[in-house]
């Protein structure tokens, strides 16, 4: 039997809720900032959450959604600007406090570390919505907590594809069975499922429906030892938050 030797997390919803409060928003601060009458509403940005990637975000929408919209001729720089815009003023948010992270997630990553599990991130974000996220909410150390960051454009294919999964593990020297996944929604845990991980999934208000085949267990949240998680889906093996111990227990479960 393979021991667990790695916490492999995805960001976006996993580690905190930063999609309607945070992302959204700050597309829309970019779109004012450039004189486009765009309003990504939160119905909107949940439709728009089919696609992973800012930029590839930004062209499904003008692809879907706003077809008229004449595009620039140097359209792939009009885009990367948006972009780049747009992650200025997330991490500005994110130095404002605007998203904590979500119940348990603090607790689990200092325990797995004081424990000597090995931590990693593997996300479609830019490396600097990471770092931003990272920084202040557990302090600037936290970055070095993480062996590898796995994040934006540093594989050809984004979620659901698994090609970040398999960056991150071969950079870490580690096989899918010494490893488990967190991911919140239908593309990550494609992505994980199709890497062969264990994959614990905490649901949020975008992705509650999504199917989550292939998950070791799908919950509502991390949960605190004082705020029990719901199970949703599969057996919690008689834990009421998620920790190291009952990581271990789903990935014995899996892996014999």
């Amino acid at each position: 039997m393979s021991e667990l030797a790695a916490l492999i997390f995805d960001v976006d919803g996993t580690l905190a809720d930063t999609e309607r409060d945070g992302h959204r928003v700050a597309f829309n601060l970019a779109f004012e900032e450039a004189g486009l009458e765009w309003e990504w509403s939160p119905a909107l940005y949940g439709e728009l959450l089919a696609v992973t990637g800012g930029k590839e975000r930004i062209r499904f929408y003008l692809d879907k959604y706003n077809a008229d919209f004449k595009r620039p001729g140097n359209f792939d720089e009009f885009v990367a600007g948006l972009h780049a815009a747009k992650t200025s003023f997330y991490t500005k948010l994110m130095s404002e406090g605007a998203i904590p992270l979500r119940p348990g997630v603090e607790r689990l990553i200092n325990e797995a570390k004081d424990a000597g599990v090995r931590l990693a991130i593997a996300t479609t974000t830019t490396p600097e919505n990471v770092t931003a996220l990272l920084s202040y909410t557990l302090g600037a150390d936290s970055i070095d907590w993480f062996e590898v960051i796995g994040a934006g454009d540093i594989v050809p294919l984004k979620k659901p594809a698994h090609d970040i999964y398999h960056y991150v593990m071969e950079e870490m020297n580690l096989a899918p069975e010494q490893c488990v996944a967190f991911e919140d929604s239908y593309n990550g845990i494609r992505s994980s499922h199709q890497a062969r991980l264990t994959t614990v999934v905490t649901t949020n208000g975008y992705t509650a429906d999504d199917d989550f085949t292939g998950a070791a267990i799908v919950l509502d949240q991390m949960g605190e030892p004082d705020e029990p998680f719901t199970v949703q889906r599969g057996d919690a093996l008689g834990y009421t938050h998620v920790n190291l111990d009952m990581v271990r227990a789903l990935h014995r479960a899996e892996h014999g």
